[in-house]
């Protein structure tokens, strides 16, 4: 069957309505990144950074998956369908989707400090004095900026083998998570969805297709399931 590999970014989630950091000059929801979204703001505040979240996560619980989440889970019913995104919410699986690969960790996830051990589901809010099992305070299961991003082996080896690679919503700016596209094959067909195409390397099978997410999801999909009906 066919493996077809999704690396998605904010840009499919903002048409469910939620507001990504890079819309306004390095602000996230009127915060600073570096106050919400590092190790060093954890340290300095980490109850700003769990009301930051904590709002976060409510306020996903609000959206729902759009067109582009259900495209794919469209395709999926033709092929070997393994997402990879950037993102933090739960729409993709929440559209159907249940091969999904989170490289900055999940929203509704919890873990402890700094090791990222003793996960937990959540979907309320997290409090100073929430402790783990081993008496450790809970913090966002999230990959922060200038920690380690523990899942990039195993997006890499996903990437490697794939038929078909379509990146949708995503800059191609933030590191290491950019560098993936650098791992498929020379014979992989490599669509790229977003309305701000970011700059490319030249490709052979390289197809710009410059439209909303949903509208670029729609338009590949339908070319994939024409040109391998099977």
């Amino acid at each position: 069957m066919l493996k077809v590999v999704i690396f998605s970014g904010a840009g499919i989630s903002a048409e469910s309505g939620i507001q990504t950091f890079r819309d306004s000059n390095g602000l996230w929801e009127n915060h600073d990144v570096r106050d919400v979204a590092t190790p060093e703001a954890w340290e300095r505040d980490p109850a700003l950074v769990l009301k930051f979240y904590n709002e976060r996560r409510q306020q996903i619980l609000k959206v729902q998956p759009n067109e582009a989440h259900k495209q794919i889970r469209r395709l999926e019913k033709k092929f070997d369908v393994h997402i990879i995104t950037q993102n933090i919410d739960d729409l993709h699986e929440r559209a159907g989707s249940n091969q999904v690969i989170h490289l900055h960790g999940e929203i509704f996830k919890m873990c402890t400090h700094p090791d990222k051990k003793e996960i937990q589901n959540i979907q309320d809010d997290i409090h100073i004095g929430d402790l783990s099992p081993q008496g450790k305070q809970l913090r966002p299961y999230i990959v922060w900026f200038g920690e380690s991003v523990p899942k990039m082996d195993e997006a890499t080896l996903c990437i490697q083998d794939a038929d078909v690679l379509i990146v949708v919503g995503t800059s191609l700016q933030v590191y290491p998570a950019a560098g993936l596209i650098n791992y498929i094959r020379e014979d992989c067909p490599l669509y790229v969805i977003d309305k701000n195409m970011p700059p490319l390397a030249k490709r052979k099978l390289l197809f710009p297709i410059e439209q909303s997410a949903g509208e670029g999801m729609k338009m590949v999909v339908d070319e994939l399931i024409k040109k391998f009906p099977h």
